[in-house]
């Protein structure tokens, strides 16, 4: 089958990184990782070594790759756009290729995930449905909330770890935040907080500009503190400060379980572009 898998990250990006930067909205989140895993090492998400893997159409003249995936251990398998010969193979491969058989969670796009949970053969469910935004044209939070933004930097670490391992756990994402990866948002300006009368009040995150493509998250304000706009104003200057960093495509996610941040980002001019589930093993 046309699907090959390896360990070998300068192996991978050969063959795939065209076919990643082909459609960088689709792939975003393989993008982030696969750049995580680049500048920080095989151990960027946990202790066991990633997985790649690319697919190629047996039809194309060139052979060029089509489709990939990446495994980071315990995150789920990652999937961006994949051609329809593709996601049939790979269903394939989930119950007869030996490097997926530790696989216990797909994050794939809705499309795909009815035809490779059929194909795995073993009960599984879905534990995570989002939706996939990109920003039209971005429109100012009205009324706007008291406060202004400003960069995070070394000094707001204790806070910011504390917000965002609450954040995972609120998401159901779990674990706990990573002074690395904060530290690597200081370096290009990637994290903001919005501040009311000098205390900071609400966060937002923007991942480095890849192929002029990043993406809002996280996005988090203490329950205490929600309904003042906070969200809304912090994830606007976030945006702006995307831009600036050079993203031309601002993207972000959604939990479609909370309708009041969808709405939050529609009003801001973002606008769907597909919806993302997690299907897990029961």
């Amino acid at each position: 089958m046309p699907w090959t898998f390896t360990s070998d990250l300068p192996a991978f990006l050969a063959a795939a990184r065209p076919a990643l930067a082909a459609d960088p909205v689709v792939n975003t989140s393989l993008m982030t990782v696969v750049d995580a895993l680049e500048r920080r090492g095989p151990d960027a998400y946990g202790s066991d070594a990633p997985l790649f893997g690319w697919w190629t159409d047996p039809r194309a003249i060139d052979a060029a790759v089509a489709g990939v995936l990446v495994h980071t251990p315990p995150y789920p398998l990652l999937t961006g756009a994949l051609p329809a010969g593709a996601v049939r193979e790979l269903g394939a491969a989930l119950t007869a290729e030996p490097l997926l058989s530790g696989v216990d969670a797909l994050s794939v796009r809705r499309e795909d995930a009815g035809t490779l949970a059929d194909a795995w053969g073993r009960p599984s469910e879905v534990v995570e449905e989002n939706r996939l935004y990109r920003l039209a044209g971005l429109i100012a939070p009205d009324p706007a909330p008291a406060g202004k933004a400003r960069p995070a930097g070394e000094a707001d670490l204790p806070l910011l770890l504390d917000w965002i391992t609450a954040f995972k756990q609120e998401s159901g994402e779990g674990g706990a935040a990573s002074e690395e990866a904060l530290r690597d948002r200081f370096s290009y300006g990637g994290m903001l907080l919005w501040e009311d009368a000098g205390s900071p009040v609400s966060l937002a995150g923007f991942t480095r500009p890849l192929g002029a493509m990043s993406r809002i998250g996280p996005v988090y304000t203490p329950p205490e503190l929600r309904g003042r706009g906070y969200a809304a104003g912090v994830t606007y200057a976030a945006t702006e400060a995307a831009h600036a960093a050079g993203a031309h495509e601002v993207l972000l996610f959604a939990d479609l379980k909370n309708p009041t941040s969808n709405g939050v980002y529609q009003r801001l001019g973002y606008t769907p572009v597909e919806d993302r589930v997690e299907v897990a093993l029961k």
